[in-house]
């Protein structure tokens, strides 16, 4: 017997909840007529919902026991969800996905197939369009995309979802990575197992609304770039040798002019808009080594990824 296990993170979805289980457990029961072995449990991480969806997640368990839970004690983040998903997970394989349905159950069986049948360690889904999403959005990631690539070791495909099987090494070897400053798409792609990479277009939500505005989505890519490249470091060092480069021969160039030629310095604005210029790069590059230096903070502190107010097992004991 074989066991999958279905990660589900949840914020505020109790709209989606009946519509996402009702098209996995039918996903579930046709997989289950091609893999008799196969058994499932549906496991909902609440990542500190406000609304009732952990209410809707436990009369889910009470109608079906297939279905598990873990609760946190506040909203600590998708990334947070994902890990914690990993780690209570008992399956022989897991795979993580939407509530919202942009996640299709139905490639499901192919993704099962690819690590079961075809040797993969793991298969992730990737969209080939962005139909729906806003162009400016779909813009900037498309833009952030390349620049992580080219920045960092990780290899991160455009595109990519969150939705992904794993096998039970794959599990662990994420597990064990307990990095508090989290980027699970980097993760993915810095630990290199085998990956079969499955297309498919863009589905828009069955019911409710985005928890991912611009900024979070922003502060998220930041979260990536930092995480898995010091690249900025670089280009911090690089601005700084410029402008010592440029400031050099600006006073060469006055000294002769004044020596030479005889033409007093004059032009209060031009120094004025270049000692703006230069004091603009300093504080970006500071900004640069302070975000580094924050994550490191974090680091340090060793506090938990996530706390559990209560799960299904603790319930029921």
């Amino acid at each position: 017997m074989s066991l999958l296990s279905v990660i589900v993170p949840c914020y505020n979805e109790k709209e989606a909840l009946p519509f996402f289980y009702e098209a996995i457990t039918k996903t579930a029961a046709e997989m289950q007529g091609t893999w008799p072995d196969l058994r499932f449990e549906f496991l909902f991480i609440d990542d500190g919902s406000s609304d009732d969806t952990l209410s809707v997640i436990k009369r889910l368990r009470e109608k079906d026991k297939r279905v598990r839970y873990v609760s946190f004690s506040r909203n600590f983040g998708k990334e947070a969800g994902l890990y914690a998903g990993l780690k209570y997970a008992r399956g022989d394989y897991a795979v993580t996905m939407d509530a919202d349905m942009q996640d299709p159950p139905d490639l499901l069986p192919d993704m099962y197939r690819a690590v079961t049948e075809e040797g993969y360690d793991s298969a992730a889904t990737r969209r080939v369009t962005r139909k729906g999403e806003p162009p400016l959005r779909s813009l900037f990631a498309r833009i952030f995309y390349r620049l992580i690539n080219r920045m960092s070791a990780a290899d991160i495909v455009d595109g990519a979802r969150d939705y992904r099987i794993m096998t039970r090494r794959m599990i662990d070897t994420i597990v064990d990575m307990r990095e508090y400053n989290r980027f699970t798409k980097g993760i993915y792609g810095w630990i290199g197992f085998d990956t079969k990479w499955i297309e498919f277009e863009n589905v828009e939500r069955v019911a409710g609304e985005t928890k991912w505005s611009f900024w979070k989505l922003f502060k998220y890519a930041l979260e990536g770039i930092i995480g898995f490249s010091t690249v900025p470091l670089s280009i911090a060092t690089l601005f700084g040798i410029l402008m010592s480069a440029v400031a050099f021969f600006g006073i060469i160039f006055i000294i002769i002019k004044k020596l030479i030629i005889g033409d007093p310095t004059s032009g209060w604005s031009s120094m004025v808009c270049i000692m703006l210029l230069i004091a603009g790069i300093q504080l970006f590059c500071m900004g640069v080594i302070g975000q580094y230096l924050s994550k490191t903070y974090l680091e340090t502190k060793r506090r938990p990824i996530f706390i559990a107010k209560t799960t299904s097992d603790e319930d029921e004991t």
